[in-house]
């Protein structure tokens, strides 16, 4: 199957049991509850539930098994968007070609939003009946999703992002910066969909993290290349705001041929680590072609 039609078939799945988890409208806090539906089931590109799915079905995982990871990420990086767009963090008035939460909303109700979503996230992890593995793994499951929210993550590297703004970095304090903010999320994708199978082994969860590390630098790199290159509409949030900012990215640092050489040399990496998996990693070749080439 290609990979649009798995693509295609996966969102489908995992937009399925987005709207089974989020509570509906008609019960109280009903404002609230229209809010966390309003950033999550906005038109996005799902690669992180993509990831969780693709894994985990390589390693031979039923779908269903896969439904709560791949919600649970999602609505963790639906909180972390929530926050970043925020007058606070980056100040953004669109996000996927609509006006931000607390645009359609307000500052105080898309704060509460993206916290709720969090800890949503996590009550799925730890209830979600569908999940196969033993106690101690979906412990680990919940773990590996904690560490990439938390200082140790993707909020220390959104800190790290608001301490750089105007300030200029060099190429290691960079890369450290988005292996926190972008590519823990990324590497926690891929983790929970290996550990979604029971008694995963270690040498294809160690093949498969460092794939997910790869993948999830390239991926920021090639997000730092469209906001050069890229348009608004296209991208469905401000292009060039990064720059607006002046913070710091690839392309500044690298340049944009040294930036798409970069993004080029971490997929061949990425490729590379996945020798060991053979023909059935297939689709995680196909979604880390995607990662560099997309247009949004």
């Amino acid at each position: 199957m290609a990979l649009a039609e798995l693509m295609q078939e996966y969102k489908f799945c995992v937009e399925t049991a987005l709207e089974y988890w989020l509570p509906p409208i008609t019960i109280q806090p009903t404002h609230l509850h229209r809010a966390m539906r309003y950033a999550v089931l906005g038109d996005g590109k799902r690669i992180r539930p993509m990831l969780v799915y693709i894994t985990g079905q390589s390693l031979g995982v039923e779908t269903a098994a896969l439904n709560g990871p791949a919600c649970a990420v999602e609505f963790i990086h639906a909180y972390s968007l929530i926050h970043d767009d925020l007058p606070a963090m980056d100040n953004d008035d669109l996000r996927r070609g609509r006006p931000t939460c607390h645009k359609a909303f307000d500052e105080a109700t898309a704060i509460l939003a993206g916290d709720a979503l969090q800890a949503l996230a996590f009550h799925v992890l730890s209830h979600d009946h569908h999940i196969t593995v033993d106690a101690q793994q979906r412990l680990a499951m919940i773990d590996a999703l904690a560490q990439a929210s938390g200082s140790r993550g993707m909020a220390g590297g959104q800190a790290i992002d608001l301490a750089a703004v105007g300030r200029d970095l060099n190429i290691a304090e960079l890369e450290n910066m988005h292996i926190h903010k972008t590519g823990a999320l990324i590497h926690a994708s891929v983790k929970l969909g290996a550990l979604s199978l029971p008694r995963v082994s270690k040498d294809w969860l160690d093949h498969l993290e460092h794939y997910a590390n790869c993948i999830g630098l390239a991926f920021q790199i090639h997000d730092d290349i469209l906001d050069v290159e890229g348009d608004t509409a296209t991208l469905g949030k401000p292009q060039g705001s990064d720059i607006a900012q002046n913070k710091p990215t690839y392309p500044n640092l690298l340049g944009l041929n040294g930036a798409k050489q970069a993004a080029r040399d971490l997929h061949e990496q990425a490729l590379n680590s996945l020798n060991a998996l053979g023909k059935r990693a297939d689709p995680l070749r196909w979604i880390a072609d995607y990662i560099v080439e997309r247009d949004k």
